[in-house]
């Protein structure tokens, strides 16, 4: 038994995704409870965004969970939680518009979001091989397989630091249109801002930790040697 000393990298990403976590749930029901002025919901929201863009195709539907909202453009399908499609909370509304943004982002063909939509199927196939063809190439001493696992986990930190600017632009829309159209008053959108930017912060840390956790494979294995 050893010490992996390169476990250490991995310690501020850890911190920083916990505190991510928290700070999200916490600026979350904060404002969770305070409702807006204009009484809109969620769906309201939703709803005149996509409508005064255009998408009238584009639908609405209230799905289980918390923080499960989020936009199917397979379905073009705006899915919210049932506290933001019914609520009239400032959360509610700030996060309703985000996923709008998600919306009128492919309905845009956003550059980063196409991107990432178009490695989403080898992401998904990096991260279901990467770790058995790491343990395989240790077993086997083979240098390539490490060195493709290694690869394929670079497709997992492309994939982390694409979704920054998709996410980022889409809170943008969001606080632009609640301001502009005056769906929140000054100080709302400040609130609207903090719970926008807490989830953020959760897209920053898995991010970091992904490219952290890259560097931290490159100097266990040298780019590719087993011993």
């Amino acid at each position: 038994m050893y010490f992996d000393v390169t476990f250490i990298l991995l310690i501020p990403c850890i911190i920083l995704g916990v505190y991510a976590q928290s700070k999200v749930s916490r600026t979350y029901h904060k404002y969770n409870s305070v409702p807006n002025l204009q009484g809109y919901t969620g769906m309201d929201v939703a709803r005149k965004m996509l409508d005064d863009n255009g998408l009238y195709n584009v639908t609405i539907s209230q799905i289980g969970g918390e923080l499960s909202d989020h936009y199917d453009p397979r379905a073009q399908e705006v899915r919210l939680s049932y506290d933001v499609y019914y609520g009239d909370s400032i959360s509610a509304v700030g996060i309703a518009a985000h996923e709008v943004g998600h919306a009128i982002q492919h309905a845009k063909g956003y550059f980063p979001l196409r991107i990432r939509n178009m490695v989403i199927p080898m992401t998904n196939f990096g991260s279901f091989l990467y770790l058995p063809l790491l343990i395989l190439g240790i077993v086997l001493s083979s240098t390539p397989l490490i060195r493709w696992g290694i690869l394929l986990f670079t497709l997992i930190v492309f994939f982390q630091v694409i979704t920054l600017p998709v996410e980022f632009n889409a809170s943008h829309r969001a606080i632009m249109t609640l301001g502009g159209e005056g769906i929140l008053q000054a100080d709302e959108l400040t609130g609207a801002k903090s719970v926008l930017g807490a989830a953020a912060l959760t897209y920053v840390a898995a991010a970091v930790t992904a490219i952290f956790q890259l560097l931290r494979l490159i100097l266990i294995f040298g780019g590719g040697r087993s011993d």
